[in-house]
């Protein structure tokens, strides 16, 4: 792997990390209670999405969706219990005042403004409608509560907002035709979406297969270095510095410092969030995710195919590249550019998703922590910035700052690139199921590091401690899922889950088998294979 490949994917890792270190794992934008909004009698529904189905002239027509209100009667759950019922415009269009149109079970669309939400709703039902729809003055939802001076609220109709551009739509419906009729019901979540699943088993396997790779190359290192003592032990200055060419170490400042610059990245992301900044995250994702596909390819296919492999020609600027690795370039090259052209197609996470994997995979076999203590730092340190950004942050400014920039609130995109996500199937309000790239790579760094440990050691799977860190992390991701839906949908940072299992696992079973002094401070086994020995000989 030349230089300047190395430099390409630090860089573009690093911006990764920064972006979206522990982006909480989220599905579905479902609205539900909200705190700084008290409830009382009469004004104690939970906000909920709302489905309004249309039929024009007994045609089934658009969906539109809102949300429902703190009071009025709640809305049914399932489509086959909604009724379907005329959609008819208020006059006087704010319903400010009791309708001039006698209604018999119409559900009524009004303007908003000029008066309180539960005045218009009483006008609504004293003229015999039988649900009210809001229209809000923005493109966005608005929830709809009650004055504080509002007492004794007895509103039996539900009341719904819809954003503007749905009002505009049901407008033209109404000026165009005879008759326009409309369904309400809000459909429940499912309690886990198999999307959940095949996500957690995404974030476990990439570990998995990033861990084998980079314990086989420390190995096959280790080999080397062992051939190349016994040959001619006395014309090696630096026995060490065999066979980590292309390895980066992480340090301890490196880790601490990790927490400032990625918070001070996130605020800027935060604040200059905008469609061009997201093509900029797209354009290094792809470069990135180019990279890393085509170092999975080439490692891959050299298996078969060694003689393309080790066969080398010079490229200007590149230097020594192989002749397999110039037949991958342009696939992965074609599959990048692809993938960011029609990104917003409905399948384009499955590209997101192999670039993400391929990229995270490679970083592993870059990027080292050299012992337990200097995870442990990074670990912790990730473990406080996660929690910092999703909740603290709330207190700062009145909103999730992780959340807005994994999802790309302000940009008029959906969502940053630096995701793993799926769809989720069996959820009636769609959405995606997504984890963070550092929610996979920094647990990922002490999980590949523990199966190095165990290879030098010669331990085996159940003597090692492997086997027991990736049970921890699959554990603890599956425990943020366990949280993820008892919040019902609102976001959650994984590493708060993920980083005590993992850390305590690893940590507990070395003091118990008596190796934590050496996994914290050396990293590596006493007597793991006879050149070390040697090397402590020349010494």
């Amino acid at each position: 792997m030349g230089l300047k490949r190395i430099c390409w994917i630090i860089v573009v890792s690093s911006v990764i990390l920064l972006v979206c270190n522990t982006s909480a794992v989220m599905a579905g934008d479902i609205v539900q209670g909200d705190d700084l909004v008290p409830k009382k009698p009469g004004c104690e529904n939970d906000f909920v999405l709302v489905k309004v189905q249309t039929w024009v002239d007994g045609i089934e027509d658009s969906e539109f969706v809102g949300v429902g209100a703190r009071f009025g009667t709640t809305i049914v759950s399932k489509e086959k219990n909604a009724n379907q019922t005329r959609l008819v415009l208020a006059d006087p269009r704010d319903c400010c005042s009791t309708p001039k149109n006698k209604l018999a079970g119409d559900v009524i669309m009004v303007d908003r403004g000029h008066c309180k939400f539960t005045t218009k709703a009483n006008n609504a039902e004293a003229a015999g409608a039988s649900a009210i729809l809001i229209i809000n003055n923005e493109r966005e939802l608005y929830k709809m509560v009650c004055e504080p001076d509002e007492t004794d609220l007895d509103i039996h109709i539900p009341a719904v907002m819809l954003p503007q551009d749905a009002g505009s739509s049901l407008e033209k419906m109404l000026l165009n035709s005879s008759s326009v009729s409309v369904q309400l019901y809000s459909p429940l979540r499912p309690v886990v979406d198999i999307a959940e699943v095949f996500l957690w088993l995404m974030a476990v396997g990439t570990i998995l297969c990033a861990s084998y790779w980079s314990a086989s190359n420390a190995r096959e290192a280790a080999i080397e270095r062992e051939k190349l003592l016994k040959d001619d032990a006395d014309d090696i200055p630096n026995p060490q510095a065999i066979g980590s060419t292309g390895i980066v170490e992480i340090n301890i400042i490196s880790a601490v410092l990790f927490v400032v610059v990625a918070s001070c990245f996130l605020i800027l992301l935060y604040k200059l969030m905008s469609f061009w900044f997201v093509e900029l995250l797209v354009v290094l994702f792809a470069v990135g995710g180019t990279e890393g596909l085509q170092t999975c390819l080439v490692a891959l296919l050299s298996r078969w195919f060694r003689r393309a492999g080790n066969s080398y020609i010079k490229v200007p600027f590149f230097g020594a590249v192989s002749y397999l690795t110039l037949a991958v370039s342009p696939f992965c090259i074609a599959f990048a550019v692809l993938w960011a052209v029609y990104r917003s197609v409905s399948f384009a996470w499955i590209g997101q998703d192999i670039l993400g994997i391929a990229l995270i995979i490679t970083v592993l076999q870059i990027v080292h922590i050299p012992n337990l203590k200097v995870g442990t730092v990074l670990l912790c340190c990730a473990f406080l910035y996660d929690i910092f950004w999703v909740f603290v942050s709330k207190r700062l400014f009145h909103e999730s700052v992780m959340i807005v920039v994994a999802r790309g609130d302000k940009s008029g995109e959906d969502g940053i690139p630096m995701l793993l996500k799926i769809p989720r199937m069996f959820d009636p309000w769609g959405g995606y199921s997504i984890i963070g790239f550092g929610d996979i790579l920094l647990p990922g760094l002490v999980v590949a590091f523990s199966l190095r440990y165990d290879w030098l050691a010669n331990k085996n799977l159940r003597a090692g401690y492997f086997l027991w860190a990736m049970f921890a992390y699959g554990f603890g991701l599956l425990i943020t899922y366990l949280a993820l839906n008892l919040m019902d949908g609102h976001g959650q940072p994984a590493l708060l889950y993920i980083v005590p299992f993992t850390l305590g696992t690893f940590m507990t079973l070395g003091r118990k088998r008596g190796d934590l002094r050496i996994l914290w401070a050396r990293g590596v086994p006493e007597r793991p294979c006879p050149h070390i020995r040697l090397q402590h000989n020349q010494e």
